[in-house]
């Protein structure tokens, strides 16, 4: 990955490991990150979030196990 795009990623993981996110607030938040698609698909490709759909309560964005390892092991590397 990218020099670029690996900051951003730990970035949206970790945002989004605070807690679940609704999917559409995720991409309003990444909407003026550059470029935001290719952030959103590395963090998915690489296991580290999914989407999730409560019912009643839409599509949600959470980081997995492996997401929040990421996280933590960030600089440690």
């Amino acid at each position: 990955m990218s020099e670029i795009i690996e900051p951003l990623v730990r970035d949206l993981v970790e945002w989004v490991a605070k807690e679940p996110r609704q999917y559409r607030d995720v991409l309003d938040a990444w909407r003026t990150s550059c470029p935001r698609l290719m952030v959103w698909e590395a963090a998915a490709d690489r296991g580290f979030v999914e989407r999730k759909n409560k019912p009643g309560q839409g599509s949600y964005v959470v980081a997995t196990e492996a997401g929040r390892k990421f996280v933590e092991s960030y600089g440690h590397q």
